[in-house]
């Protein structure tokens, strides 16, 4: 075993040979020594944290407008919109022309059953009127108990209501002629027959009066009494509507 002197000698010695050293001048470089094999690749390291984001690079250009696409289908109707208010009265429009006055000329002929047609009327026969009602003209008057002088030609309006007890008919005759278009009545039931008509006078004097039609199947029986006790009436009115 060295003493504790021998060490110290030794490690002295050791200095002075290291502080030697680094006196003397360095030698020349060896050449170097030939690459050695590439080692084993290394355990995988831990990934690194998230870089910072880049800056944000320059908008690109816009590219070309694509084709229109189909239309689509139809919606549904939506809800019905509140009513709007009401738009401003519409101008007033002009007044329309004066009608023709009436001649104020008329008559009214009448008769009441009992009494008066105590007999049927036959087909062919007239009803008659055979009593007066008011009348304001010399242009209507009576020349029997059943026909009637239109005095003026023009036209008249004529209307009459008969109760009469059997389905029938009933028509105006101007000078004995049948007014087709004045044949009124009914088939069933006892309810007055009744018409309301124009008739074109073309002549002075034409003889006007209310007839059961020439083929009728039966005689007509004027109502006496008809829903009471007092005497029914049958009335006829003749107008001058216009003189030629």
């Amino acid at each position: 075993m060295k003493t504790s002197s021998q060490v110290s000698v030794g490690v002295i010695s050791l200095a002075l040979m290291i502080s030697l050293a680094a006196c003397a001048p360095q030698g020349i470089a060896g050449p170097a020594g030939r690459v050695g094999r590439t080692g084993a690749t290394g355990v995988t390291g831990p990934a690194g944290g998230a870089g910072e984001s880049g800056a944000a690079g320059a908008s690109g250009t816009t590219g070309a407008t694509g084709e229109r696409g189909a239309q689509g289908a139809t919606g549904a109707n939506g809800p019905a919109g509140a009513t709007g208010p009401a738009g401003p009265a519409g101008a007033t429009g002009p007044a329309g022309a004066t009608g023709a006055t009436g001649s104020g000329e008329a008559a009214e002929f009448y008769a009441l059953m009992p009494t008066d047609n105590s007999a049927g009327v036959s087909a062919g026969a007239d009803v008659q009127f055979p009593q007066d009602g008011p009348s304001t003209t010399s242009d209507i008057v009576r020349i029997g108990s059943s026909a009637f002088d239109l005095v003026v030609p023009g036209v008249y309006r004529v209307s009459f209501q008969v109760p009469i007890n059997e389905p029938g008919q009933l028509v105006l005759t101007l000078d004995g002629i049948d007014l087709a278009y004045t044949v009124v009545g009914r088939a069933t039931g006892t309810s007055q027959i009744t018409l309301i008509a124009l008739v074109q006078s073309t002549i002075s004097n034409q003889i006007l009066t209310v007839r059961n039609p020439s083929g009728s199947p039966s005689s007509l029986t004027i109502s006496p009494f008809a829903g009471g006790s007092l005497p029914v009436s049958a009335t006829i009115l003749i107008e001058l509507v216009k003189a030629s």
